[in-house]
């Protein structure tokens, strides 16, 4: 979550995991989740950051695939609730802002963002600095969409990342009713950016 948005995420913390593909509590929502990402990552587990982490439940499917998490969230309460998720995994936790992580003099396989470019008061800006934190054939792993009126089209996304690297994947995730817990007719996808999966 960040900054420049009328929301008050601590305040959105206290019931953030209900919904189906916030909490993960429902297996078959799990279950989605973790196949898609698996699809994501890199074969090898790795330095693994996830930017605007909320709870932390995609962390948390991350340090079981044995990767040594870093979760990043600017809302203190979003973070509380993210390391009593994460424990017992070894993932650090921070309170900081998404769009400048405070990760100064480290580098990541994998970068992770879900649902939080379409916020950022300057997305151009905070994807320079992602990729420049990223090890060489490093992941940047972007979930986006646009719903209600908001959100980020794909197009656009896309266009911001031309300048950093030719190699990104477009999947489209609107029609699998599983990550979501319900049937949803808006756009929801992922671009992942970097080496290609498999990589």
């Amino acid at each position: 979550m960040d900054a420049d948005m009328t929301i008050d995420w601590d305040e959105a913390a206290a019931t953030f995991d209900e919904d189906p593909d916030h909490g993960l509590r429902d297996p078959l929502v799990r279950a989605a989740w973790d196949e898609h990402l698996a699809g994501w990552l890199p074969d090898r587990a790795g330095e693994f950051l996830d930017l605007g982490c909320g709870t932390g439940s995609l962390s948390l499917l991350a340090a079981e695939r044995g990767y040594r998490v870093t979760a990043v969230d600017l809302s203190p309460r979003m973070t509380e609730l993210a390391r009593a998720k994460l424990a017992g995994t070894g993932a650090e936790v921070l309170t900081g802002d998404a769009a400048k992580p405070p990760v100064e003099g480290r580098t990541f396989d994998v970068i992770l963002a879900r649902h939080v470019v379409w916020i950022l008061p300057d997305p151009e800006a905070a994807l320079r600095r992602w990729w420049s934190l990223l090890r060489p054939g490093g992941r940047l792993i972007l979930v986006e969409g646009v719903w209600g009126g908001a959100g980020i089209p794909a197009e656009r996304l896309l266009a911001s990342l031309a300048p950093l690297t030719a190699e990104t994947r477009y999947e489209r995730l609107s029609g699998d009713a599983r990550l979501w817990g319900r049937e949803v007719d808006d756009e929801r996808y992922v671009v992942v950016a970097g080496a290609p999966a498999g990589g």
